[in-house]
């Protein structure tokens, strides 16, 4: 039943922004998707890294069947593409080899065989069909919110040193390889999560069960919960709002080269195309999330899980696309939301309870400050940078602390025998 209302409410959730995106005159999330049927697709990694995680359900033959049937078909679209002339794409394989697989769980299997392919399914729809939302919400944010909040941010991240401002420039003395490894990184953070996320779910198919808590759940909600943030708190970013890539509507071109002075800030107009994405910032979120949940792998997942965060701070930052006020606030999102995620599969304890309302309490402290004492935290950085820093740093610490107890704390769980009649082939 959670899963049939789960299901209910994410269709309405697609259906109204398909709505919103029609009366903007763009394609929404459900009919984008379903031209990558035939057309070529946005992203074929993501397609790939979705088949990927419904892989996990199935057994090594039937993953080598699945991976095979998959490039046959990109195959054979790549030479008529090629043979009309048309975009040059891959990816359409992977996704009629998911959709297949949904038609045989509902054809083919019974059961708990049906029940575990469907999610597995799931899985991988839902997380081709939250790239689809987010790019529909972006739309949504730069066409309903025509002012921006950049002036009070720009002048609250004068609290924390400009730190945009300062890796804009060793960013650019980096030359164009440090660029492109930051870019790709920036741009591939999906496929991180994927390896992270196949290495917590590698024992589903002998299980026969997912496990309570994992990467992805994080990953979703995480990009369900920010967009309204972005409705409520717009912001288009340093290499907009003080950059050359603002054009006219820039306050002047000053990023990454001079600071913006401190005065008295005021909501300004923006275009109706840049997305107003960055309070806060999404994707510190997600590589928070991705290294948080990577630290319970082998040395090579942390080691690479570390690497992407950092990374990913260096883009954010480097490309001019965040303040530093973004990057601490998406730091306590994802932390309390993981805890909150961690504690509904492990059970509510005073600790998660009280850490889930202080991660709260701290966001929302964030965000009211960068909106009405701005001029209050540049004038006086000595005292809110230190300050803003140790409540990020508390909240780290609360996380890790209550990680670690209920890691220590935890019962294993009985997990049930698996299945010993013969498994049927989905191809």
């Amino acid at each position: 039943m959670v899963w049939v209302a789960a299901t209910v409410v994410g269709l309405g959730f697609l259906i109204a922004l398909e709505i919103a995106s029609r009366r903007y005159g763009a394609r929404g999330p459900i009919t984008d998707q379903a031209r990558e049927v035939i057309f070529a697709p946005r992203s074929g990694t993501v397609l790939y890294a979705s088949m990927a995680l419904m892989m996990v359900v199935l057994t090594w033959r039937q993953r080598f069947i699945a991976l095979g049937a998959a490039v046959g078909i990109d195959v054979v679209f790549w030479l008529v593409r090629w043979a009309v002339g048309a975009e040059m794409m891959f990816g359409n394989g992977a996704l009629w080899v998911t959709l297949a697989c949904g038609v045989i769980a509902v054809t083919r299997r019974t059961g708990r065989d049906r029940v575990l392919l469907l999610k597995g399914v799931g899985l991988a729809l839902l997380l081709v069909a939250g790239r689809k939302t987010g790019y529909a919400w972006l739309l949504i944010t730069s066409k309903t919110r025509p002012r921006v909040l950049d002036q009070y941010v720009a002048t609250a991240d004068h609290a924390l040193g400009n730190p945009s401002w300062l890796a804009g420039r060793i960013v650019a003395t980096t030359g164009t390889v440090g660029a492109h490894i930051l870019e790709w990184v920036y741009i591939q953070l999906a496929v991180a999560a994927v390896a992270v996320a196949l290495y917590q779910l590698r024992h589903v198919a002998v299980e026969r069960r997912f496990p309570g808590h994992h990467l992805v759940r994080t990953f979703l909600v995480i990009g369900l919960l920010g967009p309204g943030i972005y409705m409520i708190f717009p912001v288009v970013g340093p290499v907009f709002a003080y950059g050359a890539d603002g054009g006219h509507w820039a306050v002047a071109d000053l990023w990454p080269d001079t600071p913006p002075p401190v005065g008295t800030p005021q909501r300004m107009p923006f275009d109706e195309i840049t997305p107003r994405n960055c309070m806060p910032s999404l994707h510190t979120a997600w590589a928070t999330a991705i290294f948080i949940h990577a630290l319970k792998g082998p040395w090579v997942l942390r080691f690479a899980g570390a690497f992407w965060l950092i990374a990913t701070l260096g883009a954010t930052l480097g490309f001019g696309y965040h303040y530093g006020a973004d990057i601490i606030a998406g730091v306590v999102f994802t932390l309390t939301i993981d805890m909150a995620l961690r504690s509904l599969d492990r059970g509510w304890d005073r600790s998660a309870k009280r850490f889930v309302v202080y991660g709260a309490a701290v966001f929302t402290a964030f965000l009211v400050s960068y909106r009405y004492l701005s001029t209050e935290m540049a004038a006086h950085p000595w005292v809110f940078g230190p300050l803003f820093m140790l409540a990020t740093a508390s909240v780290v610490y609360g996380y890790a602390r209550i990680a670690r107890l209920s890691e220590l704390t935890a019962v294993p769980a009985h997990l049930p025998e698996p299945r010993r009649e013969p498994q049927h082939e989905p191809v």
